[in-house]
């Protein structure tokens, strides 16, 4: 470039306050100040990040090349530039606004992923690392390089800490990948503050959190409306109580999804593991829930389902207790996975999303999920395009 690009203005529509407008405009959104405002945070953010890439020269030693730069006279070591943390409740357009962001930002390298399927591919990579150059060698750079060499920029949708081993990698690398350059983006639930709390180990996982308040501005989408639940129609695609009349109406699904009556058993290979599903027929898969959620299966095994399969047939999710805890993180993991790649899902239930899991320390967490259950259940979800 020959100098720095102009900001955008209203006679140059430009970035994601403009898209959050013309949507307003068009009667696809209601006006919402929150959401307004966060446009407008996303939109001076997308201003800084025009043509962004990191120096070289920051990348491989931030504090030497600033010291450096303190020296000549006249010259200054850049400014880095702050990423978004987007926090609020479920439903409220956090991720509709990151998207239109993402969309919008100029930046040559860029990505947009669930954090659950980030840190699968983190743990794949620091898997390879270690069969090629033993377990006392450090994975924690080379994957640092790796990534910011894919993206100047990411973003991540439901930004969110429940593994041990997820925690104790991430304080390093985003420490890493902060001084590399990379800007972060982020949508979650939880403040961070919050993140891991209450979990073993926690103490550990502070300074993580300094970093991340450090790199990226908190803001808070307060809208008061759950919007994702309004978009949300019932359909006969959530059958209550687990019965018989259920399980005869999930048969059904499946030949209507499959066109076949029955499936074959279907084996995914996982990190060298193998995942065996009960039946499958074109992309279609038919299980029970203790087969997905009763079974010691992980992220990336959820991942490896909703990657192969358009559609899941789920029979005899129970309601959630202190009992059955895992299975319920289990489930969130599932249905994560399966929302993120546009899975339609088919199911038999103890009860309506809500009723699920209705307290214990689960409960808050288990929002969400009740929250995209509902909105799997639409007609304008049903109709999205499986994303593999």
């Amino acid at each position: 470039m020959d100098g720095p690009t102009p900001p955008a203005t209203d006679a140059d529509p430009r970035g994601p306050v403009f898209a959050y407008r013309a949507r307003v405009a068009s009667g696809a959104l209601s006006h919402d100040p929150a959401q307004a405002a966060a446009a407008e945070a996303l939109q001076a953010l997308w201003v800084r990040l025009r043509g962004y890439e990191p120096r070289t020269q920051q990348q491989v030693a931030p504090g030497l090349f600033a010291r450096l730069l303190r020296r000549i006279p006249g010259r200054e070591a850049p400014e880095p530039i702050r990423g978004l943390y987007l926090v609020g409740e479920v439903g409220r357009g956090k991720s509709m606004l990151m998207d239109m962001f993402f969309g919008t930002a100029e930046v040559p390298r860029k990505q947009r992923l669930h954090f659950h399927e980030f840190m699968e591919r983190c743990h794949k990579r620091i898997h390879a690392w270690k069969q090629a150059h033993g377990n006392t060698a450090d994975p924690i750079p080379p994957l640092a390089d790796s990534i910011a060499a894919d993206a100047a920029l990411l973003c991540f949708d439901e930004f969110q800490v429940h593994d041990v081993a997820d925690a104790m990698i991430l304080g390093r690398l985003f420490q890493a990948l902060f001084a590399r350059g990379t800007v972060v983006v982020a949508t979650s639930n939880t403040a961070p503050d919050d993140l891991f709390k209450g979990r073993p180990g926690r103490d550990a996982f502070l300074p993580f959190i300094a970093v991340l308040k450090d790199n990226l501005e908190v803001l808070t989408l307060a809208a008061a409306r759950d919007y994702r639940r309004e978009r949300a129609a019932v359909g006969s695609v959530w059958h209550v109580p687990a019965d018989g009349r259920a399980e005869r109406a999930l048969d059904a699904a499946f030949r209507a999804l499959s066109g076949q009556d029955r499936g074959a058993p279907l084996t995914l290979t996982v990190f060298g593991r193998e995942v065996r599903l009960p039946e499958e027929a074109n992309g279609v898969v038919r299980a029970g829930f203790e087969d997905l959620c009763g079974a010691p299966l992980g992220a990336s095994d959820y991942l490896a389902l909703a990657s192969h399969a358009r559609a899941l047939v789920l029979d005899g999710i129970p309601r959630f207790t202190a009992d059955n805890r895992d299975k319920a993180r289990r489930f969130v993991l599932l249905v994560d996975a399966l929302y993120e790649h546009r899975v339609r899902l088919v199911a038999s239930a103890a009860a309506e999303p809500d009723a699920l899991c209705p307290e214990g320390d689960e409960a808050a967490i288990f929002a969400r999920t009740a929250s995209r259950l509902e909105e799997m259940r639409s007609a304008s979800y049903q109709a999205r395009e499986h994303l593999t």
